[in-house]
């Protein structure tokens, strides 16, 4: 017995609704070809503000991005409310291709990475010649950092009215890395300032520091009254900075010169992610002698061609020292 007639067609038989009241699945994803072009400026619990043109926009991420992290300094393609009013809410549904990242592990032993900000041109590493102490290892993990993931380090050494520079800008003195000394006098004129905006001007640049150096202090006496963020002060007992900064912030320098990203206080900064041959890539004297060098050599073992290379004049031994003091930072600790 035929339930529909002899000639069915797709009209006579009827269809189970969908009791969800959604699409069914499908593979299929859209390209989002009119989504505007955006920045993130800050991550805060799963939302995320982002400029847009010169709208400050609050977003979320899209599900169809699934696990993939969107990141302060992210270029993203954004849609859906775009005003940039209270109470509104937009979607972040691709995330650009990134031209450098600088990440980080908790510690060496830790598999996991986490990405500090994305597309920034330089890393400046701020650190103080007194109270507290410099951490020249920590310096050294920074450093590495900024080669593998391809943005130019700067040095910013503060309060040397407390102490002389000398003696850690000579350990870096063969690394060529830019770098600005300021006192605790420097800032109430605007020296520092001025200085140290001659090495931002058109660039986005992440700051990074262990607490108490007067990182975000730096930060706050470049930007605009209305952007400057709380800062903290050392414990005279443990010699340790308050961390003040708990989230990465990207924030405009005055006259568009530039941005600078904001990052908290660091007491530890893992390498565990670092792959060696990323980091000879900032070494451009001493990379074409890797060639001899034996399958997945970490420069700093009897096989290794940079010896010979060195040996050759090809390069200063200077250089092969540096490097290889980088290098070995990776297998101790920041403490140290």
């Amino acid at each position: 017995m035929r339930r529909y007639g002899k000639n069915p067609d797709e009209d006579d038989i009827p269809t189970r609704p969908n009791r969800k009241g959604n699409r069914p699945r499908t593979n299929i994803r859209p390209k989002h070809e009119d989504a505007s072009e955006g920045m993130i400026l800050t991550v805060d619990r799963g939302r995320l503000t982002c400029l847009v043109e010169d709208r400050v926009v609050m977003a979320m991420k899209a599900r169809e991005l699934g696990r993939k992290a969107a990141v302060v300094g992210d270029r993203v393609a954004i849609v859906g409310d775009l005003s940039g009013t209270k109470d509104t809410l937009a979607r972040i549904v691709r995330i650009e291709p990134r031209t450098s990242v600088l990440r980080r592990t908790a510690d060496d032993d830790d598999p996991y990475e986490r990405v500090v900000v994305a597309n920034a041109d330089q890393l400046a590493i701020v650190t103080a010649l007194a109270d507290p102490e410099p951490r020249p290892r920590l310096i050294d993990r920074c450093l590495v950092a900024a080669y593998d993931g391809g943005l130019e380090p700067l040095l910013v050494l503060t309060k040397s009215d407390l102490a002389p520079p000398d003696k850690l800008l000579e350990l870096y003195g063969d690394l060529d890395i830019p770098f600005v000394v300021t006192t605790r006098e420097d800032f109430a004129d605007g020296q520092a300032v001025d200085r140290i905006r001659e090495q931002l001007n058109g660039k986005i640049t992440a700051f990074v520091g262990h607490s108490g150096v007067g990182k975000t202090t730096l930060v706050n006496a470049l930007v605009s009254r209305d952007r400057q963020r709380s800062t903290g002060h050392v414990n005279a007992v443990t010699g340790r900075g308050r961390h003040t900064t708990t989230s990465a912030r990207a924030i405009p320098l005055p006259d568009s010169a530039g941005w600078v990203v904001d990052t908290p206080g660091v007491r530890s900064f893992g390498l565990h992610h670092v792959d060696p041959s990323r980091v000879i890539k900032a070494f451009p004297d001493l990379e074409p002698g890797t060639e001899g060098c034996p399958r997945a050599c970490s420069h700093d073992e009897p096989d290794c061609a940079l010896d010979q290379w060195v040996a050759d004049g090809h390069a200063d031994p200077a250089r092969l020292y540096s490097l290889r003091r980088l290098l070995a930072t990776r297998e101790r600790h920041e403490g140290d």
